[in-house]
């Protein structure tokens, strides 16, 4: 993966660990013009996710020994697959704003946005996942870092009436290498998503919508094509 970001391996140092421990350090130039940003969201911009959820499940399975291969292939497969569409997406008209779902989960760094922006938002109920990842979560796999993001973040946000546990745990779910949220003008969601698609994200789909208001998020139980989003 490295080799395929152009990233070269330079040396390291070995420490006793229980587990594993792989870390690199982000370190580039970027163009003032076309540095993208999660505080320039607009209200009425479309959210737009490019990886499906259910990283933290799949691997909090692994570690229970519970994960067949199938479900290991799917998490080594999003883990692995570079976010190489930023690049594209940074200048691009209508894009306002980017961020990546990583430790938060996705209610967490939508929040973020929110907060960063001034902004409300509106989030599906039911964000794609990845194969497998909802038999599990249904079954009671989460990680702890998935409760620990709802309690951080639960005065913030306004969930449905009898709201199953379980789907809150999706939208809470820790990410490694999670997809990109990018906050985008309605009139060009079309153009991004078929982007995505190109580049190989061919899950990326419309999750929810920035709104005026208090930095608050409100998940919805009605499907985000009820809301008058794009087909």
């Amino acid at each position: 993966v490295c080799a395929a970001a152009g990233v070269p391996i330079a040396g390291g140092h070995s420490i006793d660990s229980v587990e594993p421990i792989y870390g690199l350090v982000a370190l580039g130039l970027v163009h003032p013009e076309r540095l993208m940003r999660n505080s320039t969201a607009r209200a009425g911009d479309w959210l737009i996710l490019t990886k499906p959820l259910g990283v933290g499940v799949l691997s909090a399975a692994l570690r229970q020994d519970r994960l067949d291969e199938s479900g290991y292939a799917t998490l080594i497969a999003s883990t692995t697959q570079l976010n190489v569409l930023g690049m594209e997406l940074a200048g691009m008209d209508g894009v306002h704003a980017l961020t990546d779902i990583t430790g938060f989960g996705l209610m967490g760094h939508t929040l973020e946005v929110c907060r960063a922006a001034g902004l409300g938002a509106e989030l599906t109920a039911a964000p794609p996942m990845l194969a497998g990842v909802e038999a599990l979560v249904r079954d009671g796999m989460k990680t702890g870092a998935s409760s620990r993001n709802w309690e951080s973040c639960r005065a913030a946000v306004d969930l449905p009436a009898d709201f199953p546990t379980w789907r809150r745990d999706i939208l809470t779910d820790p990410q490694t290498s999670g997809g990109l949220l990018i906050a985008v003008d309605p009139a060009r969601s079309a153009a991004v998503l078929e982007l995505a698609k190109n580049a190989g994200f061919g899950t990326s789909v419309v999750v929810g919508r920035l709104v005026e208001g208090a930095a608050r998020l409100r998940v919805l139980a009605t499907p985000i094509d009820a809301m008058g989003g794009p087909d």
